[in-house]
């Protein structure tokens, strides 16, 4: 118990501190500073409560322990104390400060030709009505089709509170078994898109030198190289340090290009500096349960079987069809769970 009330002295003092500094006028004026601070206290507002309560519990109950006419409440009272305990040290478990932002996805066609870039317009597709499902907005910031279908590559938003939380999940190596339109013999064929999560970063969270980077405008082109613009409307940006190229074409003004493209580029840069203090790290929590590596196979989808499953979890369904329309929510629930479950012990 005296190692309880120590945790939550240590809680309720850090809610002061960071109290204290949001109203200190030169965090106030430091827009990253604030920023932080301010996600610092969010945090910190639910494991207070909490512990508020528990403090209320437990003099209730050394009460009640001490009065003959109270003491019938005490089973009841340590139990919720006990409850109280649980569900504070769970509130603690540092939660990954990019999972209340909107994200940025990009997925790529990968092994298997034309039905991997099919195979990445399905996993597009569902990923759009999951956030639809959601409730979350979507929005297209670049695709490449395929000459048969599908996507080579589709660059697409999710907005909403929280939506790093959910779609954080969904990067990594999406496989599927099934057997491809154009095949004759009926034969099973195995393809694969790859899937990157990236939390939309804000300018507070990753500044560019406008000296780092080299920008290119041409004509966008459509299916088979042709030239579909009479200006030159499509940008292509280079972070010279890194080698990060963003290219985009899909809108007819070069403003809209430029704006859209940083956005990418603001992204990745802000998952390099993400990966590389995650690497410094050693054993990050993340890094257990799956890195989100493009190159990490992270489910198979078996059409033939309508089974779908998770390797990361070991989790299997037999109801691919839904899964494939958004329903996806089983998955995400279990990998936050195990997460979690790491991260406590």
């Amino acid at each position: 118990m005296a190692a309880f009330e120590q945790l939550v002295e240590e809680l309720e003092r850090s809610h002061r501190e960071a109290q204290e500094r949001m109203s200190d006028p030169s965090v106030y004026n430091d827009h990253r500073e604030a920023a932080e601070v301010g996600r610092r206290l969010k945090e910190l507002e639910q494991p207070t409560k909490v512990a508020r309560e528990w403090r209320q519990i437990r003099g209730d109950l050394e009460a009640a322990r001490g009065d003959a006419d109270l003491r019938e409440l005490a089973p009841e009272l340590e139990e919720r104390l006990h409850e109280l305990e649980e569900e504070l040290r769970t509130a603690l478990v540092e939660t990954d400060p990019a999972d209340r932002k909107d994200v940025i996805i990009e997925i790529r066609q990968a092994a298997g030709g034309d039905e991997a870039a099919l195979w990445a317009g399905d996993v597009h597709r569902m990923l759009i009505r999951y956030a639809e499902r959601r409730g979350y907005r979507t929005e297209e910031l670049s695709a490449s089709p395929s000459d048969g279908g599908g996507f080579k590559d589709v660059t697409f938003a999710v907005k909403g509170d929280g939506a790093y939380s959910v779609f954080k999940w969904e990067g990594g190596t999406h496989r599927v078994q099934r057997v491809p339109q154009t095949e004759s013999q009926g034969r099973i064929h195995t393809s694969t898109a790859t899937v990157a999560v990236m939390p939309e970063a804000e300018d507070v969270d990753v500044e560019i030198d406008q000296g780092d980077l080299k920008v290119e405008v041409y004509r966008s082109t459509g299916p088979g190289g042709q030239s579909v613009n009479t200006t030159d409307s499509a940008v292509r940006i280079t972070h010279v340090p890194t080698g990060t190229v963003v290219a985009m074409q899909d809108e007819k003004s070069q403003l809209q290009n430029k704006n859209k493209a940083m956005r990418v580029l603001r992204a990745r840069l802000h998952e390099l500096e993400r990966a590389k203090q995650e690497a410094a790290l050693s054993a990050t929590r993340r890094s257990q349960i799956g890195s989100g590596e493009r190159a990490e196979k992270i489910r198979t989808y078996n059409y033939p079987e309508n089974r779908l499953t998770d390797h990361r979890i070991h989790l299997t369904v037999h109801r691919l069809d839904r899964a494939l329309e958004g329903e996806l929510d089983e998955f995400t629930e279990a990998l936050t769970t195990e997460d979690r479950r790491r991260a406590l012990e």
